[in-house]
């Protein structure tokens, strides 16, 4: 569905505004023009406000909460009563709901008991991934540049979520922040886990927050994929450092596992020959080195570390450039992968 789509499912539950309220905000009540309750997961309270007719303020359905910012329309409300994640979920619920006779109390509480995926879970992960949008034209991509990370193509395993929910701790109140989303897939590429990375509004940098990444999801073993492993590929930490990598690796595959631990334990695809691992320079880094070449060896697999000359990747190539990046590199490398896989200056 595109947006103009969405926007005009939004247009129509607007027109029935009250209605929506009455069935997925039960919780609340009229108040003059505006459906007050607690919160757009329906909580008891007054914070929240549905403008229910259309004013010079606003369509009707768009709808605040005054105690966290948070605002939005009534698929956005669709979505937070039923738990869904996955958007042709949501567009479904809004279809059914406007076409068909609305159910009783008691038929809402079954359904909002048999649509959520639990939190953190694999299909949770699923879900996320699937409502997400390309990168291309997206803040992603506006923060990846501003890490210096242009070369995009293969890709795929990244998306864009624009009103991504983030949760500091479970007496918190939930903000809503554009979001990185990343696939962790195991070795036949189905999707495991997720990783979100929150960006602020412009796509400048990461959000503001305390916790600007969090994963989610079944991780252990498996990693976010560039490209498609034949008997080359490097494996390390995090998803700028990689991509970082790949501006004078563009075709080699690479697997960011997300952490140290999870990079240790990274899984070896049948055809590995030669593994390189791109560590962080850290204690963390050093470990999951070891423990990778111990097991890469240990499979036959050729283990070779690739070292930043600073922190990472990412930051060898912001402060000391590409050429540095590509020369630091280079004298790492097997030379036949020079050869097979490096870009050379032009």
């Amino acid at each position: 569905m595109s947006r103009r789509d969405a926007s005009d499912l939004a247009h129509r539950l607007g027109r029935q505004a009250e209605a929506v309220c009455r069935h997925y905000l039960s919780n609340g009540r009229r108040q003059g023009n505006y459906w007050q309750v607690g919160d757009v997961r329906n909580s008891a309270g007054r914070s929240m406000f549905v403008r229910l007719k259309d004013s010079p303020k606003g369509p009707a359905g768009k709808w605040t909460d005054a105690a966290t910012g948070e605002h939005g329309d009534l698929l956005d409300v669709i979505r937070e009563t039923l738990g869904l994640i996955d958007f042709a979920n949501i567009v479904e619920e809004a279809r059914t709901f406007l076409s068909l006779p609305h159910p009783e109390p008691e038929q809402i509480a079954r359904r909002r008991n048999a649509t959520p995926a639990p939190a953190g879970s694999t299909e949770a992960a699923r879900r996320l991934f699937a409502m997400s949008q390309p990168i291309a034209g997206s803040l992603v991509e506006t923060y990846l540049r501003t890490r210096g990370i242009t070369a995009l193509h293969g890709t795929a395993s990244l998306r864009f979520h624009p009103r991504c929910y983030y949760r500091p701790d479970e007496h918190s109140p939930t903000e809503i922040w554009p979001a990185m989303i990343a696939a962790v897939t195991d070795l036949g590429g189905r999707i495991t886990g997720a990783h979100r990375t929150w960006l602020a509004p412009d796509g400048s940098r990461k959000a503001p927050i305390d916790t600007q990444r969090k994963a989610m999801g079944d991780l252990l073993g498996h990693a976010v994929r560039f490209g498609t492993p034949g008997d080359v590929m490097a494996a390390g930490e995090g998803i700028e450092t990689m991509l970082s990598l790949r501006q004078v690796l563009p075709e080699m595959p690479m697997a960011p596992a997300l952490s140290a631990a999870h990079l240790a334990a990274i899984l070896f695809p049948v055809t590995l020959r030669r593994l390189y691992i791109v560590r962080d320079n850290d204690p963390a880094g050093d470990g999951a080195r070891d423990s990778l070449i111990e097991r890469a060896n240990a499979d036959g697999i050729e283990a070779i570390p690739l070292s930043p000359a600073l922190g990472d990747f990412n930051e060898d190539l912001r402060t000391l450039g590409i050429g540095a990046l590509r020369a630091g590199i280079r004298v790492q490398l097997a030379p036949q992968d020079v050869a097979g896989f490096m870009v050379l200056a032009t």
